[in-house]
């Protein structure tokens, strides 16, 4: 920027009128999950196996499907569930799973990756029914990608409503902020004018003078979805209590005496399974998480579940959705899927920091929703009535975590050197270049910078 520039800033000339920023209201919208899952051929799994591996050296612009050339997805994964067999001892043939976060619509995501249709030929090729001959229309893998999509039983968002781009963006304007802040002596200049000198800055940047734009965040509309969508559920048990209440102490004794029987698994995850999974794991600020596990068996084990992970889908949308997991700030989105027609069940996450840190979050802030959900997996730490004990066992707990994690063998993120924390901080930033605050709160609000 020119000299002159600065000094209007500087002395409170109003900024040219060519920078004014629009007016218009930047819209409030969810992110979704997507989640398609379906059973790999048996002769071309070693294949797909490498074809996985060489992505994830690469995720963002590997050749077979560069994750970062889609629009609105916040992460993705590509995931190999190896062969196994039930409880029963029925067969499960090997999966491929790929979930991703995404701004939305789903159908918009779906053309995009079809348009990358030889990739995604590379990658679902190997999988049964899949379209592979070369005749095969668009229509027909649309049709395939949609009878195998999966429904995600439970979805937490750290940052609710906040775009890909909206996130890149804000962090754009963060280091352009911190940069003119840098260059300049404040010394004698109170914080009301530090604000203002900014936003002047920020109205001489034709590429920035999106930030001063409102920024209209959840409504009320919004606000009274969430209250409803947790509000309705407890009414509803309210005025069925006459109903459930007396049939309770049965159902929590037969739930004591499974948990008394109970299998646990105690043994030590081996050196082979660490080191593979150490591989893929603290790279960077951020960093992913798979893992998957067999339901217990019976229908008080399914019924426990269901409640349980209803129960953790509601909290999560509507009660958690403004940064924090129950206290834990650091997982920016999380996943509870069903699969198998409900006999395993697979939980992901996108998590800042390191995988020590992020088992210490768990035990310390989450334990309970661990236990109302994991408790109903089989080997899980002895728990008493689905919510007590469970994972406070650290040892077990890390060492059946660890057993049940599994390698992710391509992940991707729009943004990896960006926390949960960063991104929350930079929204906060922009939102405060508009409208009116008093001293105290500009004081506030120049410390995120």
């Amino acid at each position: 920027m020119a000299p002159d520039a600065q000094a209007d800033l500087l002395s409170g000339a109003s900024p040219p009128a060519a920078g004014e920023p629009s007016t218009r209201a930047r819209a409030f919208t969810r992110q979704l999950s997507v989640a398609i899952i379906a059973p790999v051929r048996p002769r071309r799994l070693a294949q797909l196996r490498r074809l996985l591996e060489a992505m994830g050296e690469d995720p963002t612009g590997n050749a077979t499907l560069p994750f970062g050339s889609l629009r609105g997805v916040h992460f993705a994964r590509l995931v190999l569930l190896e062969r196994t067999s039930d409880l029963d001892g029925n067969a499960i043939p090997a999966q491929l799973l790929y979930m991703c976060d995404i701004d939305g619509p789903l159908a918009d995501h779906l053309d995009e990756l079809l348009d990358l249709a030889p990739g995604l030929d590379r990658v679902f090729g190997g999988c049964e029914g899949y379209p592979t001959r070369t005749s095969a229309s668009r229509a027909t893998r649309a049709s395939w990608l949609a009878d195998h999509l999966a429904e995600t039983q439970a979805y937490y968002v750290n940052t609710v409503g906040l775009t890909v781009a909206q996130i890149l963006r804000d962090a754009e304007l963060h280091d352009c902020l911190e940069a003119f802040l840098d260059s300049h002596d404040w010394d004698g200049r109170v914080p009301l004018e530090i604000r203002a000198a900014i936003q002047r800055y920020v109205g001489t940047r034709p590429e920035l003078a999106w930030a001063l734009a409102p920024n209209d965040g959840r409504t009320l509309l919004d606000r009274a979805r969430d209250v409803a969508a947790v509000a309705l559920p407890l009414a509803g048990a309210a005025a069925s209590a006459p109903v459930w209440l007396p049939l309770a102490p049965a159902y929590l004794l037969a739930l004591r005496l499974h948990e008394l029987t109970d299998t646990v698994e105690t043994e030590r995850p081996t050196a082979a399974h660490e080191r593979r999974l150490a591989e893929l794991e603290d790279r960077g600020p951020q960093n992913q998480f798979s893992a998957v596990g067999f339901v217990k068996p019976g229908i008080l084990r399914r019924a426990t579940i269901a409640l349980g992970i209803r129960g953790l889908d509601v909290a999560a949308r509507h009660v958690f959705n403004s940064g924090s997991l129950a206290g834990v700030k650091t997982i920016h989105f999380a996943h509870w899927t069903m699969l198998d027609s409900g006999r395993r069940l697979i939980f992901t996450s996108n998590y800042d920091g390191t995988v020590k840190s992020y088992n210490d979050d768990f035990i310390d802030r989450l334990w309970w929703g661990l236990n109302l959900v994991f408790s109903n997996g089989v080997g899980w730490p002895r728990t008493f009535l689905a919510l007590w004990q469970g994972c406070r066992d650290e040892q077990e707990f890390k060492y059946y975590l660890r057993r049940h994690q599994i390698p992710t063998q391509v992940w991707f993120s729009a943004y990896p050197t960006l926390t949960a924390l960063n991104i929350t901080n930079n929204a906060k930033i922009r939102a405060g270049l508009a409208g009116s605050i008093d001293s105290e709160e500009v004081r506030r609000w120049l410390q995120l910078l």
